[in-house]
Formats: structure tokens, C-alpha cells, sequence
């Protein structure tokens, strides 16, 4: 089944670019620990990530998609290419103006976007110039994002799904290469990190654009003209950018609160964030990605049931996955960030105190994966009014709660609120789509969910007896640590799986042979 495929090759290439994530990642955490050099990093690094998360895997492909798909299906793909070529036009000068802007103004900017670090020149001055060297980056993934949209659309998703791969490779090689060789003075893991990850724009771009290529394709970049297409672009893109990015705004409300707490917070966030970052791409980003070209030719199609079908496989398929991976990191938060990250610079307290904010945000995980899987039932059908309205009421309310939880629980505070806000915009967001008919919760869904609920909790319990189990190992050696990790993740896996098919919840042998068919 095509539809089940895509969410396989979206789903597999991001869990690659995981897993290379976590390596990289142990590799900051030893290098740079949670120090000042780690949290003005992160915050540079926060500007290229978000744009990246919000134009890649949300607003950008919202708005471009549906627009490409339906002049794709109504004047052919060299035709629909002609607005292509005028939309990367029109994006490219308009975010070099943005990045030429930043450039300039990043030292006001940074007070900003790090308002704590004002007391520590030495820290605000390094934030500064790490954030001018990665913020070109948002130039070339801008660009990378249109040319994914197209290949998605053409229905080739591998090439893009693969994009943050590169990413990754360029950050751990540049962190390998910095270890090996002299340092020269006034030369910090933050400078080698920044430039790797703009190096890593162009490296992407590249790609890509030998990606369309095969395809027989390629943009063409010229003075930039103001459409009719191009205004009914930008009219869709403009609100998108704060409904399907909402969660990627909350985490800028996150960043900008946090550098107000004593210097670490923010990297605990970072390394919670990363790990509940692995279901939420290799699921949510998967399925969303694969559903918006679906449900946009479904309903520019009129197939009206068929669209609502597709909606409700898209959340029967994520929460499979998600349900247990929410459960797992709810249990075993604080044991993953320790073996993961404490190592070299990063102490135990460190990893004690990722682990409390990672499972504050698996709280949200479902969440987070429901928004990404209902906002296309929205941008397919060009609305974009609603997703905007929902996405600043969640933000108006995780601000409100981060400034209420703050005082007693700390960083702790600031991912719960995140969560909590995630999941009032996803039920917003899907009572949205019901009361307008678009989206029914039908009998079978409902069963299947409370199936893999219960399947879910039987699991986390399995696995919190056997953490206190395996307590020795966790705390031992490197070696020890990851083989007992390894050891509960892949029993939970066993476990879960086993139940979802004795429940009824899935069927082991359809997951494997899908034709079409429901989860039975």
C-alpha cells in the first residue's frame, strides 16, 4: 500500500538520522557538558533547528503542497514547475533579506531570544557569534524545503527524508575532527559545531537539487514575481508558519524563559528534547509528511469518505508507535539520559536532571504526534484561519503556564507546560475537523486505541520492575549500561507487540504484508 510505504521510508530514514542524532549528541554532551560554551551553543543552534523543523516538516510543505499537487494534476509537472521556479525565486531573496537582517542585528536580537545571558558577556558574546555563523543555514533549508515538497509531491520521499541524515554527519564529523587534532587559541567545540552545521545547508541543497534532477526536474532562480499563485502561496504559508509550528514556537517561549535559570537549564532541555524528538520524527513527522499529498489529491479529487479514512489510518498507524514510546520514556527517562549522556563533562546531576524534563515532555508525546497527524486535514483543504487561531491560544497558554510552573519545579516546569499546551491544541485541533465533518472517530479506531492504551501500560509496568531490576547494570560500566538499556528497550518492544496482538489491537502479519487493509 503506497500510503503505508511512505510512512515506512519517512518513518526509517528519520529513525536513521535519530539514531546518528544520538551519537552526535553523546558526542556534545562529553565535549561541551552543560556549560556556558553548551548553552550559547544551543541557542544558536536553536535558530537553523527551528526553521528547519517548522519549514521542513510543517509549514512551508502545508502551504506549497496542495497548491503544487493541484497545479500538477490540472497542467502537468513541467507546467507546475513554472511555479515552482517563481516560489523558490521569491523565497530565496526574501530570506536572504531575513538572514542579511539577522546578521546585523543578532547582538539586539539575542536579548531577545536569550535575555538571561545580558549578565555574562562572555556567554552573550559567544551566543552572538555562533548565531551568526549557523544562521545562513536557514537560507539553504528554506530552498530545501520547497525542493522536498516537490519531490514529495511526485510521490519520491526518500531523498528529503534523508536531508537531516546529512546534517548529522556533518556536526559528528566535525566533532571527531575537532578532538583529533591541536586547538588553536580562542577556538571552542561551539565555533567547529556552527560551521558545520552551515556547511551542512549547502551539503543539503546540493543533494536535493541532484535528487530533482533525476526526476527531470530542476528550479530555476530569477527575479522574483508576485503571482497570482504566489500571492495564494503566501496567503497559506504566512499563518501556517504559527499553526503547524506551534510546538517549535513553544519552544522558543522555553528558550527564552530558561536563560533566565541558572546556567545548564537550557541544555537539559536541549539533550529531553532530543530524546523525545526520536518517536515524535520517526511517527508524527512520518505520518504527517506521507498524509498531506494524500488527503490534498482526496480531497481536490471529491473523495470525501476516502479522505476521512485516510485520517483515521494515519492516527491508528501513529499511535501504535506512540503510545508505547511515550509509556517508555515515562519509566525510563532518567535511566536513558544517563546511559546516552553521562560521560566527560556531562555529570550524573546533569543526566538526573535531562531525565526529569524528558519525561515531562513525553507527557506530550501523543500530543505533539496528533497535531502533526490532524494539521494536514486542515492545509489540504487550504485553511489555514483555523490551525493559527488554535496554534496562538496553545502558545498564549504555555506561556502562561511556564510563568506558573516555573518557581516550583524549575526547568521541569517549562516541559510540562510545553506538553500541556501541546495537548489542548491537538484536541482543538481535532475537534475542529469533526465538527466540520472532515474527520469521524469511527468504532474501529476506538477499539483499536483503547487496545494499544491497555497493551501500552501493561508494558510500562513490565519494564519499571525490570529497571529496578536491572538498577546494577544501569549505574556500571559503559558497556553494562548501553546492553541493559538495549536489553529493557528491545524486552518493552517484545513485550507490547506481543500484547497489541493478543488484544487485537494489530495484527502482527498485516504491520508486515499491508495491501490496503486496516489494522484488523
Amino acid at each position: 500500500m503506497a500510503f503505508l510505504r511512505n510512512i515506512a521510508t519517512v518513518g526509517s530514514c528519520t529513525l536513521i538520522s535519530r539514531v546518528l542524532g544520538f551519537l552526535r549528541d553523546i558526542l556534545i554532551a562529553a565535549v561541551l557538558g552543560a556549560g556556558p560554551v553548551a548553552d550559547a551553543f544551543f541557542v544558536a543552534f536553536k535558530l537553523p533547528n527551528f526553521f528547519r523543523r517548522l519549514f521542513a516538516e510543517g509549514a512551508f510543505s502545508a502551504a506549497f503542497v496542495p497548491v503544487f499537487s493541484g497545479r500538477v494534476g490540472l497542467e502537468g509537472k513541467d507546467k507546475a514547475m513554472v511555479f515552482a521556479s517563481q516560489a523558490a525565486s521569491m523565497l530565496m531573496w526574501s530570506v536572504l533579506a531575513l538572514v542579511l537582517l539577522f546578521e546585523i542585528a543578532m547582538p539586539w536580537f539575542m536579548h531577545v531570544l536569550a535575555p538571561g545571558f545580558v549578565g555574562e558577556p562572555e556567554k552573550f558574546a559567544l551566543a552572538v557569534e555562533f548565531s551568526r555563523i549557523t544562521f545562513p543555514y536557514i537560507l539553504f533549508i528554506s530552498l530545501v524545503s520547497l525542493q522536498g515538497g516537490i519531490l514529495n509531491t511526485l510521490d519520491r520521499f526518500a531523498a528529503m527524508a534523508a536531508t537531516p541524515i546529512l546534517l548529522n554527519l556533518c556536526m559528528i564529523t566535525a566533532l571527531i575532527g575537532f578532538s583529533a587534532t591541536p586547538q588553536t587559541p580562542g577556538q571552542t567545540p561551539g565555533h567547529i559545531l556552527s560551521w558545520s552545521v552551515a556547511l551542512a545547508g549547502v551539503v543539503q541543497f546540493v543533494w536535493l537539487w541532484a535528487a530533482l534532477k533525476r526526476e527531470g526536474v530542476s528550479l530555476r532562480f530569477g527575479r522574483p514575481v508576485l503571482s497570482p499563485e504566489i500571492k495564494r502561496l503566501l496567503k497559506l504559508f504566512l499563518p501556517v508558519a504559527l499553526g503547524a509550528g506551534v510546538y517549535q514556537v513553544n519552544l522558543i517561549i522555553d528558550l527564552i524563559i530558561a536563560s533566565l535559570l541558572p546556567t545548564g537549564a537550557i541544555s537539559y532541555l536541549y539533550f529531553a528534547d532530543r530524546v523525545n524528538q526520536l518517536p515524535l520524527g520517526v511517527v508524527g513527522i512520518a505520518v504527517g509528511t506521507a498524509l498531506l499529498p494524500l488527503l490534498a489529491r482526496q480531497v481536490k479529487g471529491g473523495e470525501i469518505e476516502a479522505a476521512k479514512d485516510s485520517q483515521n489510518r494515519a492516527i491508528g498507524y501513529s499511535m501504535l508507535l506512540t503510545l508505547p514510546a511515550c509509556s517508555a520514556l515515562l519509566v525510563l527517562a532518567v535511566p536513558i539520559t544517563v546511559v546516552l549522556f553521562e560521560r566527560g563533562a556531562f555529570t550524573g546531576a546533569d543526566a538526573s536532571a535531562t531525565g526529569h524534563a524528558l519525561a515531562a515532555f513525553a507527557c506530550g508525546l501523543p500530543a505533539y504526534v496528533l497535531i502533526k497527524v490532524l494539521a494536514p486535514g486542515y492545509f489540504a483543504r487550504e485553511d489555514t484561519a483555523t490551525p493559527i487561531k488554535i496554534g496562538i491560544f496553545a502558545m498564549v497558554v504555555n506561556v502562561a503556564l511556564n510563568l506558573l510552573l516555573i518557581g516550583p519545579l524549575a526547568h521541569v516546569g517549562i516541559a510540562l507546560a510545553t506538553a500541556i499546551a501541546a495537548w489542548i491544541n491537538a484536541a482543538l485541533l481535532g475537534v475542529g475537523l469533526w465538527r466540520r465533518g472532515h474527520f469521524t472517530p469511527d468504532r474501529h479506531l476506538t477499539l483499536k486505541l483503547i487496545k494499544m492504551a491497555a497493551a501500552a501500560l501493561v508494558m510500562a509496568a513490565a519494564l519499571n520492575a525490570a529497571a529496578g531490576y536491572f538498577a546494577g547494570p544501569l549505574s556500571g560500566l559503559q558497556v553494562e549500561r548501553f546492553a541493559a538499556l538495549g536489553g529493557l528497550v528491545l524486552g518493552g518492544v517484545i513485550v507490547y507487540f506481543a500484547l497489541a496482538h493478543i488484544f487485537g489491537a494489530a495484527k502482527i502479519d498485516l504491520l508486515w504484508h499491508s495491501r490496503g487493509r486496516e489494522m484488523e
